[in-house]
């Protein structure tokens, strides 16, 4: 039986560190790294490396999406001063997400899958009202999930440790680098 081909958006290599163990039995699974939101330019390169090496880990194939940090200044734009949690991160995630729905349309995925509602940073109601929103809009399905539930993000950030890649110490723009946790 052929499993439904689903794109994973992926934010991290710690994230990423476990949620693709949870869908590999059910989906042909398949890595996208959209995050134009990342500062600095290095920040972004770190990330990606420790996400395609956990990709690289599971046998999965990694896409990158093009980096475009001036498209997401613009998304944002108007809310440089708002709280974490607030209506920045929420465009921030829309942005993101967005971009990865429009890919996996064009590509012929059946299904979309976020990383970001396993960390403590991200919340999952939010994440999950957003991949919704977008699944209808672009006609596919949507597998929003709580990763944190069942102790998701220590193991993550543990099997990250594990494999020694980067674990960032910041949400990844360049506002969240002011509220360090």
């Amino acid at each position: 039986m052929t499993k439904p081909k689903l794109l994973l958006h992926v934010c991290c290599g710690v994230c990423s560190a476990y949620v693709p163990e949870l869908l590999l039995p059910d989906f042909d699974v398949t890595v996208y790294f959209e995050n134009s939101n990342l500062y600095p330019h290095e920040e972004f390169f770190r990330r990606r490396e420790a996400a395609k090496t956990m990709a690289d880990g599971f046998g999965l194939e990694f896409i990158e999406a093009p980096y475009s940090p001036d498209a997401w200044d613009m998304a944002v734009l108007g809310h440089v001063q708002d709280k974490e949690y607030g209506t920045r991160c929420q465009l921030c995630m829309g942005f993101r997400l967005d971009r990865t729905f429009a890919y996996a349309k064009r590509q012929g995925f059946a299904c979309v899958a976020t990383t970001l509602s396993v960390s403590r940073r991200k919340d999952a109601t939010q994440v999950n009202e957003l991949g919704a929103m977008l699944a209808e809009r672009y006609e596919l399905d949507f597998l929003g999930r709580d990763w944190k539930k069942k102790n998701g993000e220590n193991i993550s950030q543990e099997r990250a440790k594990a494999a020694g890649i980067y674990r960032q110490t910041y949400c990844g723009c360049k506002y969240s680098m002011r509220i360090l946790p």
